[in-house]
């Protein structure tokens, strides 16, 4: 009779699926933030779309002539790489006219950040703005960056054509559909 024994060695650990899951409840979190702040159309980063800068966002939202990007790092070294995309060295190529990173707390200073970019804590079921976040009358007066409104309108253009190809939204006259 023979033995089948497993090399538990071989096996390889899944270590990504915890901060993976943390990714994607920061993210949602970052969503339902900008939503309660008047960014009603907003996105999290499951949602794909090909960008004129190649910038997908962790979390945008949308209002009345702003736009905001939430970036989502749950580590140090996340945060630390994040400075190497091109959109980050060319802020014009980047989207969101304003810009914050949300973490767990620590894992990134306010003597961390860029230019411009502001940082919120997610501290238990709360976020807290750290640096940054404006006034209601600053979202269009104190515009940190000038967005690349070509990949937003790009991103914008993506989510609304696969409404419509579902359905439920009539191109025509831009309503939802009766079903």
């Amino acid at each position: 009779m023979a033995f089948i024994r497993r090399n538990k060695a071989v096996q390889q650990p899944v270590i990504t699926a915890v901060p993976a899951r943390q990714h994607d409840l920061l993210c949602a979190k970052a969503v339902r933030y900008l939503k309660r702040h008047g960014f009603c159309v907003a996105f999290h980063d499951r949602f794909r779309a090909w960008t004129s800068s190649g910038e997908q966002p962790d979390a945008i939202g949308f209002r009345n002539g702003a736009s905001c990007l939430i970036e989502v790092k749950c580590s140090r070294s996340d945060f630390l790489a994040d400075r190497n995309k091109k959109f980050r060295d060319m802020p014009s190529e980047g989207m969101g006219d304003w810009r914050f990173y949300l973490c767990e707390p620590d894992i990134i200073r306010p003597c961390d950040l860029p230019e411009g970019w502001g940082l919120l804590y997610a501290e238990g079921r709360r976020i807290v703005n750290i640096v940054g976040w404006p006034g209601n009358a600053q979202w269009l007066s104190h515009k940190p960056f000038r967005s690349n409104k070509q990949a937003e309108c790009d991103y914008l253009y993506s989510a609304l054509r696969r409404q419509a190809g579902k359905g439920e939204v009539d191109t025509a006259t831009g309503t939802e559909s009766e079903k």
